[in-house]
């Protein structure tokens, strides 16, 4: 009785460490997701447009900061403030020379209008 409740008990780490093993291994690069086509981007002059809390894509230029998480993003027609959280960088680095997609949604309240911005790339 006691060899097998030994056996059991390594089959049961084993099991378990084994799992863990292949998540950490595989987890990451199989994650997985939506590979087909993706929202079209827009201009700021149309998401102007929108109303609140709709998903926007936006191609242009980050201008400058105007401190804190907000900044001043341009394209050919026109600009509006997008706030981008420090984490949603992901390490990218940006200056006002790059041209930027910007993925988000449109943040309205009373009179002003921001694009509450959920990931950045180059393009």
């Amino acid at each position: 009785m006691k060899k097998f409740a030994m056996v059991s008990a390594l089959a049961l780490i084993l099991g378990v460490s084994g799992n863990a093993l292949a998540q950490q291994n595989f987890g990451a690069a199989n994650a997985g997701g939506y590979t087909g086509p993706s929202a079209a981007a827009m201009t700021v002059a149309e998401a102007k447009k929108l109303s609140d809390d709709t998903p926007v894509v936006l191609v242009g230029k980050i201008e400058k900061s105007l401190g804190g998480e907000k900044y001043l993003f341009t394209d050919n027609t026109g600009s509006v403030t997008v706030e981008i959280d420090n984490d949603d960088w992901r390490g990218l680095n940006v200056s006002d020379k790059d041209t930027v997609e910007i993925r988000g949604e449109v943040d309205k309240e009373f009179m002003n209008l921001e694009i509450s911005v959920d990931s950045v790339s180059k393009k």
